[in-house]
Order: C-alpha cells, then structure tokens, then sequence
C-alpha cells in the first residue's frame, strides 16, 4: 500500500508539554483496548484537516448547525443582555461565531478557547480584522481542565458556545461532568449555547465520519504523523488505515487506526506491539437524542429554555441557562 500524500510538516502547535503528551500516548497504547485521546488531533495540521472535513459533502453537521443558527440566531439571542462577553470552547474556523456575532450586536468580547495556538491566533487576528471594535481575547489552554476567564471579562454578563457537537465527543458522565464545569465558569444566570448530534440513518452517519475523498482518513492519521514529530516516534503511517463506523448499541460513532500488520513501534524509549487487526481507538462521537440529551444537561445543573432543530431533524442546538 502506498503511503497517504501528506501536506509537508508544520511546525508544533503550542499545547501540551511534551511530558504530559508522552504520558498520555504511552499510557492509552498500554491499554488492553490501545487509545488515544481525541484532543491531540489538533495541532495545527489536525485543525486544518478538520476545517476541510467540515466543507465536505457527506459531513452535514457544520451546515446543519450554521442553517439553524441563521434561522433561529437573532430569535435566541433576544434573551442575551448587552454587554456580554462569549466564550467559545474548542474554537476553531471562525466561520459559526461570526454567524452568532451577527445576531448579538452588543457584545463587548469575545474569548476563544483552544489548545490549538497558532491557529486560534491566526482566526482570532482575521476576526479582529474584520470587526475591529470587537475586544478578541484568545485563550490556549485545555477546556476539559480547569481553567479562569482572562481579566478582561470579569464582572462582563457570559454566554458559552460550544458548537459543532463537541460535547459528543466525551463519554456520558464525562460530558455531565464537563458541562458541570462550564456552569462554575460562566456563572448563575449565564447562558450556553451548545450543537447536539441527533441518532439517525447508520449509513449517514457511518459516511460522515469515512469520506470517499479520504480527508477524515487523513485526519486520523496525522495523529501518528504528529507523535512521530514530537515524540520521536516512528510509526510507518502506510502500515494504519482508517477505519469508522456506527455503534448503535452504545449510541457512538467510533474512529480507530487500525494496524494492517504485525508491528513493532517505538516511542522515546518505549515500545508498543500491534498485531494484525489490532486498533488504535482514536475517537468517540456519541449520538443523544433530545430527551436524552436534555436529562444530561439538567443533572450537570443546567435548564433547557430552547431545542432548535433542522427540518430533518438531523442535529439540535440547545439553549441552556445556569
């Protein structure tokens, strides 16, 4: 098999330190079911490929969101006082938040999170640029930790935005525990904006996670190219395939790398086995439907004020408050 054609190499996104993401990868490929987390897809080429996957045809949710934020974004954000600042967790293209910006006039800031650096700096620079009256206050740093909102919002009524059906990505009781964070950060009173990806059509869903351009392939793949990088690994990327598919049972998405051979890698000074067949589960993206979704949001110590959906009732977009 020949090996993907690969953009050529970036430069390492700040992020992690190396100690922590060494931890991470040794620990999760020592598992009897070998993992990664999904976070350190995105590095700068990770958050590149992933801007490209949201523009292909089979991957409805991004279109699905911004259709739902256009139609409904002035009616929602009615409720949202002047003056108010928005933090967006997991930032990336600036493609939605300019769509919410539109219907919120009256914002006095807007704070970024992502552990992608140079990327949320190179959005975060293009919108200045484009609505310079904006105060743009990005954040690198890990949402999924504990984190402060910078000075230049504090006292500053707070709305969060967490789009694209990130929250999916997390088990259960972890998105409850997550969404319990961001009630603490943002504070009573303060609203959420977030995307949900509804159960649907396997086929749907197992397309858009496995593409006939091969993009989310490529994706998943640079998650290797990126540990060879900055770990000084040397995984051979032509020895892994993409491989994503719907697990109804347990209402997820799953992405794995799947090994195409008996191999040998190693890591620093650390070495992994794979057998034939044997995976790499590199990501989970669960399915809620909205009653399910809603029960998750009311245990974290959220109020569900509205459930804005699409006509095909493919994705959902909640409206919560503290």
């Amino acid at each position: 098999m020949n090996a993907p054609a690969y953009p050529a190499p970036r430069p390492a996104v700040p992020g992690p330190d190396r100690g922590t993401f060494l931890r991470d990868v040794v620990e999760g490929l020592g598992y009897p079911q070998k993992t990664i987390p999904a976070k350190y897809f995105y590095d700068l080429e990770g958050s590149r490929l992933f801007d490209e996957i949201t523009r292909l045809p089979e991957y409805y949710p991004t279109r699905t969101e911004l259709s739902i934020l256009r139609r409904y974004g002035t009616e929602v954000m009615a409720e949202v006082p002047a003056g108010s600042a928005v933090v967006e967790f997991g930032a990336g293209s600036t493609e939605k938040i300019r769509v919410l910006l539109e219907a919120l006039p009256d914002v006095a800031a807007y704070v970024p999170v992502d552990v992608s650096g140079d990327f949320l700096e190179a959005q975060a620079d293009a919108l200045r640029a484009d609505r310079p009256g904006l105060r743009v206050v990005p954040v690198v740093g890990d949402f999924t930790r504990e984190m402060t909102l910078p000075p230049e919002v504090a006292g500053l009524p707070l709305l969060g935005f967490f789009p694209g059906s990130t929250i999916g990505n997390f088990e259960p009781a972890t998105a409850r525990s997550l969404l319990t964070r961001f009630r603490d950060l943002l504070g009573p009173g303060a609203l959420l904006v977030l995307g949900v990806d509804l159960v649907k059509d396997d086929a749907v869903l197992n397309a858009a996670y496995d593409d006939a351009a091969g993009v989310t392939a490529r994706f998943n793949l640079n998650l290797l190219a990126r540990i060879n990088r900055e770990l000084g690994a040397d995984f051979l990327l032509e020895r892994f395939r993409h491989k994503a598919f719907f697990n109804r049972s347990r209402s997820r998405i799953e992405m794995h790398l799947e090994s195409l051979s008996a191999q040998t890698v190693r890591i620093g000074d650390h070495v992994v086995q794979f057998a034939p067949g044997e995976t790499i589960h590199t990501e989970n993206s669960y399915k809620y439907t909205p009653a399910r979704f809603e029960a998750l949001a009311s245990e974290a110590g959220w109020t569900v004020r509205r459930v804005l959906t699409d006509d095909g009732r493919r994705f959902a977009m909640f409206v919560l408050r503290a």
